[in-house]
């Protein structure tokens, strides 16, 4: 005969509810969906694959945010748009971007941001070819050409991933389409315009400092 102490029962009596209770098939769910939601940042419920997922989580949005805080995200339900989004809070989780990344989406979110807000526009559409046009005339004049087209494809690739565009490649490459979405402003939060210029300016005298080292190397060499 199994006998409990005091302290054991008031253990028990005093055991949380709520997660730990959960059926195991809610907690298949739950799991598949904080297992998304670090892979790819967003549960796209336009996605005919993510479409029962996305109901469960507007369901369970109780459960599921409680899980990903302890996971070190922030869940937004975005109803509108179909869409729940992670913003991660700790820097572990947060995408380590390389230079041209980072260029890429800095100048997806100008050119959505001159559509919504300067063109009054629901959509913000552009071509690669545009896309390189920006680049060059906003962040860096003068200072690099277009961006290679299988690395501009994988940074674009990356970005539909986490649902900040939609991304239709085409031939030639420079057709290809893209649509900025507004999920993008939540990844990268400029407050407005004069915040992101502030930041275009800095990566403008990176490359005006290495344009200046690549000129003393030269001079160097052709004086040896």
């Amino acid at each position: 005969m199994n006998e409990h102490s005091p302290e054991d029962s008031a253990f028990v009596a005093a055991a949380p509810v709520g997660l730990l209770s959960l059926p195991e098939h809610e907690r298949d769910r739950l799991a598949e969906a904080i297992q998304l939601l670090l892979a790819t940042g967003s549960i796209n419920g336009l996605d005919p694959n993510r479409s029962a997922l996305y109901h469960w989580c507007r369901q369970y949005a109780d459960w599921l945010k409680e899980i990903a805080l302890l996971s070190g995200l922030e869940v937004s339900l975005l109803h509108e748009e179909r869409l729940i989004q992670a913003i991660p809070r700790t820097a572990s989780l947060r995408l380590q971007l390389k230079q041209d990344a980072t260029l890429v989406w800095l100048a997806l979110w100008y050119a959505g941001d001159v559509r919504w807000r300067d063109e009054g526009l629901d959509q913000a559409f552009l071509s690669v070819a545009e896309l390189n046009d920006l680049l060059h005339d906003q962040l860096l004049p003068d200072a690099i050409g277009p961006l290679p087209k299988g690395q501009l494809r994988d940074i674009l690739r990356l970005a539909a991933r986490y649902h900040l565009i939609r991304f239709e490649p085409a031939e030639p490459f420079e057709d290809s389409g893209i649509e900025v979405l507004p999920t993008i402003r939540r990844i990268i939060p400029f407050r407005d315009l004069a915040a992101w210029t502030e930041t275009a300016q800095t990566f403008r005298r990176d490359a005006d400092a290495t344009s200046d080292e690549d000129i003393s190397s030269t001079e160097e060499e052709d004086s040896l």
